[in-house]
Order: structure tokens, then C-alpha cells, then sequence
């Protein structure tokens, strides 16, 4: 893991899941951490645990679905720490619903975070990497950006775009000796589910992931591609439990 030491990483929706337990494994192995997302209090009590452990964090509460608030986000990584090495664009929502239920804000709102937010993210720090002819762009989809199910229509659709999305950008970008991955979890304990908003249908998707992941298991995927050295790039990896079938 020696390539994680002293290397700059962005992590959006960092204020708990996925987001939390890759900050904290990074800072562990000496990268230095830059949080983002909405909750001010969670990425405050976040950075003192990191601190506390020895790490180096700083944190800028940053909405995703704002461009100005990216490219804020990313030049304060670079005042702060000269260099953007990582950028991981984890934040995202799952506000699963029928079709027929209309509801078209809950759609809008997946489009905006899920797709829009890993875009913004990209466009935020591809210049400096560019000028630097090196950097790593991590994105997360999920199994749902493989498959799709009853309800997970358009929540797939913003999901299999960040594939899409991001196997273009390697084409593009290898080039530049920029790295990507695209991370696929499958069920995992995190807050995902909470932005379902009909209370049967989250409550049998809770009841169908007792299996869950613990969102460390995914962490430690991204720091062994993070890891690699930099002529290696680490494109995809699906991560689900052993048990799920689908």
C-alpha cells in the first residue's frame, strides 16, 4: 500500500457508508483526506477521529449537484495540499419507486446526485490531473448498474450511466496517465436506503439485505486499487455478498 502514502484524495458523500470507511482506511495508510458532503456535523466529528488517529483530514461541506461547489471543493485541495491525486465520487441516493408511481422529483434528484454529481466531479479536478499527467478517478456504481429489478428503474439507469460515463473518460484520459474505476457494491450497511420514501418498499429491501456488507469491505477494495502503482489500473470490480444471487 505503499502508493497510498502521502497521496491528496477527495471523497464525496463522506459523511457516513462507503464515504466514512474509505476516508478513514486511506488515512490510515498516510494518504491525506479531503471530506465533502453535506452534514457539516458528521464531517466535524469525522476529521477529529482521523485526527486523533494521526491522520491528515480537512473537509468542505459541498453539495454535488452544484458545479460552483465542485470546483470550490477541488481548488480548496489544492490550496490546502498542492495536489489532487484521488478524486472518489461516492455520493449518491436510491430513492427506488415503480414507474407508475410518478415520482418524478425522486427521479430528478437520483439524475442530479447519482449522474450529474460524478460528472461535476470529474470536470472538477481533470484539469489539474491533466497538467500533472497523473490522478485517479474512482467512481461508484453499483450491482444495480448491472442489472435491474422491479422499482430500481431509474435508480439502474443512473447507475449503468456511470459506467458508461466512466469507461469513456478511461479511454480519453489514459493518455494522461489517468487511472479509473468503477465500483459496483451489492447490498452494503449504509444509509442508502433511508431516501426511499414508501416505508413498505424500504422496509422489504432492508428485510431482503440482511446480508449487507460492511461498508470497511468496500473501503479495503478501493485502497488495494488505489494501491496498485500507477502504471496499473484497476477498471472495475463488483463487490457483493457471497450469499446474494443476483
Amino acid at each position: 500500500m505503499s502508493n497510498i502514502q502521502g497521496k491528496v484524495v477527495i471523497i464525496t458523500g463522506a459523511s457516513s457508508g462507503i464515504g466514512e470507511a474509505t476516508a478513514k482506511e486511506l488515512a490510515s495508510k498516510g494518504a491525506k483526506i479531503v471530506l465533502a458532503a453535506r452534514r457539516e456535523e458528521r464531517l466535524k466529528e469525522i476529521q477529529q477521529e482521523i485526527k486523533r488517529n494521526g491522520g491528515q483530514v480537512i473537509y468542505q461541506v459541498t453539495d454535488v449537484t452544484s458545479y460552483e461547489q465542485m470546483e470550490t471543493l477541488a481548488s480548496y485541495a489544492l490550496t490546502e495540499f498542492g495536489k489532487i491525486d484521488v478524486m472518489i465520487n461516492n455520493a449518491g441516493v436510491m430513492p427506488l419507486s415503480a414507474i407508475s408511481d410518478l415520482k418524478i422529483t425522486e427521479w430528478e434528484t437520483m439524475i442530479d446526485v447519482n449522474i450529474k454529481g460524478v460528472t461535476y466531479g470529474m470536470a472538477a479536478v481533470l484539469p489539474s490531473m491533466k497538467e500533472n499527467k497523473v490522478g485517479h478517478i474512482i467512481n461508484v456504481s453499483a450491482v444495480a448498474g448491472h442489472m435491474v429489478f422491479p422499482t430500481s428503474s431509474v435508480y439502474s439507469g443512473t447507475k449503468y450511466a456511470v459506467r458508461a460515463i466512466t469507461e469513456g473518460l478511461r479511454q480519453e484520459e489514459c493518455k494522461n496517465n489517468i487511472r479509473t474505476t468503477i465500483i459496483s457494491p451489492g447490498p452494503t450497511s449504509t444509509e442508502l436506503t433511508n431516501s426511499i420514501s414508501d416505508l413498505g418498499l424500504r422496509n422489504f429491501i432492508i428485510e431482503s439485505a440482511k446480508e449487507a456488507i460492511d461498508p470497511s469491505s468496500v473501503a479495503r477494495a478501493i485502497a488495494f486499487a488505489i494501491g496498485e502503482p500507477d502504471n496499473v489500473a484497476i477498471n472495475e470490480m463488483i463487490i457483493r455478498p457471497t450469499i446474494q444471487e443476483m
